[in-house]
């Protein structure tokens, strides 16, 4: 066997600028696909995405989940993203996004409490059908991906608190502190 340094997709992603050449468009790696009752997370050491856990029966991944690279959060983690679109995505698909939003999150586990907020994208035209492309998120979807998530972090022993939703504007502002993190 060939053994090579570094996995070929680590150091794609790595390569991966958060924004687009022309910094219209968010870059974002999708993890867990839309409708996965599993949880996969991408690995920084291996470059590989790793098997997380299970959710329970009848509950799923409302959209397809993942992050943007090139970003640290509170959590000491890149940037969560959840993309809306219409088709499942598979793990490490990079999809380019146009930001709706931010969820503003904050997290507590064993004792420790850190933001962690969600942005919102929506897959731009290209991978998103028409009737999509001037979407906005409605505060039924909201309080349903809010539900979704503190049900999620609920069964995995963390708690979550919603602080609000703030649109585009400061969604791209939680983008650009996050590169600062990360770029520190």
């Amino acid at each position: 066997m060939l053994r090579t340094k570094g996995h070929p997709m680590k150091k794609s992603i790595d390569r991966l600028e958060p924004f687009d050449r022309k910094k219209k468009y968010l870059n974002a790696i999708v993890e867990t696909p839309k409708g996965s009752r599993v949880k996969y997370a991408y690995d920084p050491e291996s470059g590989l995405f790793e098997l997380k856990r299970a959710l329970p029966e009848g509950m799923m991944f409302p959209f397809n989940f993942g992050f943007i690279p090139g970003t640290l959060g509170g959590d000491g983690d890149a940037l969560d993203i959840l993309v809306l679109n219409e088709e499942t995505l598979i793990s490490g698909c990079l999809v380019k996004v146009r930001l709706l939003g931010v969820i503003k999150v904050k997290q507590t586990e064993k004792g420790k409490t850190c933001r962690n907020d969600r942005l919102v994208g929506l897959a731009i035209p290209k991978e998103t059908p028409t009737a999509l492309e001037n979407f906005t998120l409605d505060k039924k979807t909201l309080k349903q991906i809010e539900y979704f998530f503190i049900t999620y972090n609920k069964l995995d022993g963390k708690k979550l608190k919603i602080l609000g939703y703030e649109g585009p504007k400061q969604a791209k502002q939680v983008v650009r502190q996050g590169i600062k993190a990360y770029r520190k």
